[in-house]
């Protein structure tokens, strides 16, 4: 843990925001592990330990807060650590566990380019414990909170957390929390399973400040109808996922409940059985896990009024988000999102929600993939946008490449590079919005240059060295200094970028 015991139990005593997710008490008295913000009454500092993350916690022998409830505490962000591979090991296991997959160590530290011993290692020296407890402590506090929230039956909480017996699930519920699953249940509020109107509710938490105006207008600029829509402190919008070799269709409603530092999410019953794959989306399409208290400084100088909490928005699929990328080359937000809303019209299937004008998925990768080169044409979409957006397809489509937050950044990258029509300003916005990656630098972008006040990349990249390891939040920055003015303008040949990119 960063924080000194002192200083850990005065965010403890003030029930410090800041500090979710990044700061565990466990009461010696109780046994019980507590996030900071937790209402109960302040435990004596003596009776206190303090952790870094849950997983540690719970190897100390700890069980978690039913009150404050640890499952709903941001996460860590991914760039920060001073060990930089036990932090992607622990990204590749976060996926794994709301996936519901096996993750072997053996096969995490081959992506990762390291022998599983080494990995071993270095886990435990970054993180207090084997990768294998914090796997699951992942997928128990996973199904801790389908517990509490759903009406999943106990054996579909434990596949969708990627427990393939039940018995084991079981077994270490109680181990861990002393208590069964279903007694746990009981415990919490009655759950009913809900008709396809009424959705189910959960909540993610946030570190304030969060710039909810900020990532709300991100979205409703490029809101496509049939899609998604705004309105209000919600948004709305469909959504396919593919889970347990079929493919689940539905839709879901985030709204800020700002006075709570909380997202609650209504999910169709259509989209339940992946909940834990739709949580991990979420958390990362409204940055959840952002820590504004090491962000905020390091960007405080753009702009001219201080704008705290600023965010990377993104979507809840990594190759909507990518194909939107591709159609905002060379055009602008407005155009953009006019070619967007033809691809969705012609090639996007439809779907049932309870929301008026919203009735239609983003097109799969294997709809585009497949699809006639000449009829994406017909939309206006230019030959060359055309190879790219079905290279880009095919590869996703056939599983070589992956756009989520724990996929390799450089091999990604260097992937992105290689097909045709897709060059270092597509693949640094990709990165930074379906990758996550908090450094990614779009260097040719026509916005950062308008908003730094200049046309020579070598100079606003000089300036950028500032804001490192944040720099695709700098992007984010300079992007909101030009709102209302007029920056949509079409790019001059032979430029690819814009100042708002889909």
């Amino acid at each position: 843990m960063t924080l000194q015991d002192d200083a850990a139990y005065r965010a403890l005593q003030t029930h410090d925001a800041r500090f979710d997710g990044r700061l565990f008490v466990g009461v010696t008295s109780t046994g019980i592990y507590c996030r900071p913000v937790c209402r109960v009454r302040t435990p004596r500092q003596e009776n206190c330990r303090f952790f870094g993350h849950a997983a540690a916690a719970e190897a100390a022998g700890f069980r978690p807060c039913l009150r404050c409830r640890p499952e709903l505490a941001p996460g860590l962000s991914l760039v920060d650590s001073p060990q930089a591979l036990a932090t992607q090991a622990a990204a590749l296991l976060d996926q794994a566990a709301h996936d519901g997959e096996d993750a072997p160590l053996p096969l995490v530290a081959a992506r990762l380019g390291v022998t599983d011993r080494h990995l071993r290692r270095l886990f435990a020296q970054v993180h207090g414990v084997s990768p294998v407890d914090y796997l699951s402590t992942r997928r128990l506090l996973l199904c801790k909170q389908l517990l509490t929230d759903t009406a999943l039956p106990v054996t579909q909480v434990a596949l969708a957390a990627g427990f393939g017996s039940l018995r084991r699930f079981n077994a270490l519920f109680a181990e861990r929390y002393r208590m069964s699953p279903t007694a746990l249940r009981k415990a919490g509020p009655q759950r009913t399973p809900s008709d396809a109107h009424e959705g189910t509710t959960l909540r993610l938490a946030w570190r304030p400040p969060y710039d909810i105006d900020g990532v709300l207008g991100f979205f409703r600029r490029r809101a496509i109808d049939g899609v998604e829509s705004v309105d209000g402190l919600a948004l709305r919008r469909t959504l396919a996922i593919e889970h347990a070799g079929q493919t689940l269709a539905g839709w879901f409603e985030a709204r800020f409940v700002p006075d709570r530092c909380e997202l609650h999410l209504t999910v169709a019953p259509t989209l339940v059985p992946a909940l834990g794959t739709l949580l991990s989306r979420l958390r990362q399409a409204f940055d959840l896990d952002a820590e504004p208290s090491r962000i905020d400084p390091v960007i405080a100088g753009i702009g001219a009024a201080p704008r705290p909490g600023v965010r990377l928005p993104s979507g809840p699929d990594g190759f909507e988000t990518a194909v939107r990328v591709v159609l905002g080359q060379q055009v602008t937000v407005a155009a953009a999102r006019t070619l967007t809303q033809r691809l969705v019209q012609r090639f996007g299937a439809p779907v049932a929600t309870p929301f008026a004008g919203l009735d239609r998925l983003f097109p799969s990768a294997t709809a585009l993939a497949t699809a006639a080169p000449e009829d994406i044409g017909t939309l206006g979409i230019v030959r060359q946008r055309v190879r790219a957006l079905q290279a880009l397809a095919t590869e996703v489509a056939a599983g070589r490449l992956r756009l989520h937050r724990a996929a390799p950044l450089q091999d990604t990258l260097d992937a992105l590079r290689a097909l045709p029509g897709i060059g270092d300003w597509s693949a640094q916005l990709i990165a930074m919005r379906a990758l996550a990656w908090p450094d990614a630098w779009p260097a040719t972008d026509i916005g950062i240059l308008k908003a730094l006040g200049t046309r020579d990349v070598a100079e606003a990249a000089a300036r950028a060295e500032a804001w490192r390891p944040w720099r695709a939040y700098a992007v984010m920055r300079l992007w909101l200094t030009l709102e209302g003015q007029e920056a949509d303008t079409p790019r001059p040949a032979g430029t690819v970028a814009d100042r708002g990119h889909p």
